[in-house]
């Protein structure tokens, strides 16, 4: 047993979505799966999905500009938001993508610094910060 190390957590890199289909369009996409165009039904619903996202690609960008959001991966450290309380400043947190919130941030520096909190996506918080927050999550 003096060689077993744990490992660390790991968050996951993709959220898990849940939809319904009908038995034709299932059937449909499991015709494709078997003729190899695509290696599971996720692949397909991925691609599918990817190429709505492309077709709308110009009016994806303008909302994301017109509701001054930040697109993909934005972390916050407790160092940051010290720094926002520092300098007197409140933040509105608007991500399309991921948004996470350190573990060594504390609900009180929490409520000080974040005015507000909308994610297209996904938050990944410590349920501390989800709690004190809770208010001002959209």
């Amino acid at each position: 047993m003096s060689n077993v190390r744990q490992i660390r957590d790991r968050q996951p890199e993709s959220e898990k979505i849940t939809i319904n289909l009908g038995f034709v369009d299932l059937g449909r996409i499991d015709l494709l799966v078997q003729e190899g165009f695509y290696s599971n039904r996720s692949d397909f619903i991925r691609t599918a999905i990817r190429n709505q996202l492309s077709t709308h690609g110009e009016a994806v960008t303008a909302s994301i500009e017109r509701h001054t959001m930040e697109l993909g991966l934005r972390d916050w450290s407790r160092a940051d938001l010290e720094a926002v309380r520092d300098a007197g400043e409140i933040l509105h947190v608007k991500v399309v993508g991921l948004a996470r919130i350190a573990a060594d941030v504390t609900p009180d520096l929490a409520r000080a610094t974040i005015g507000s909190i909308t994610v297209l996506g996904a938050l990944q918080a410590p349920a501390d910060i989800r709690e004190a927050l809770k208010d001002r999550i959209k």
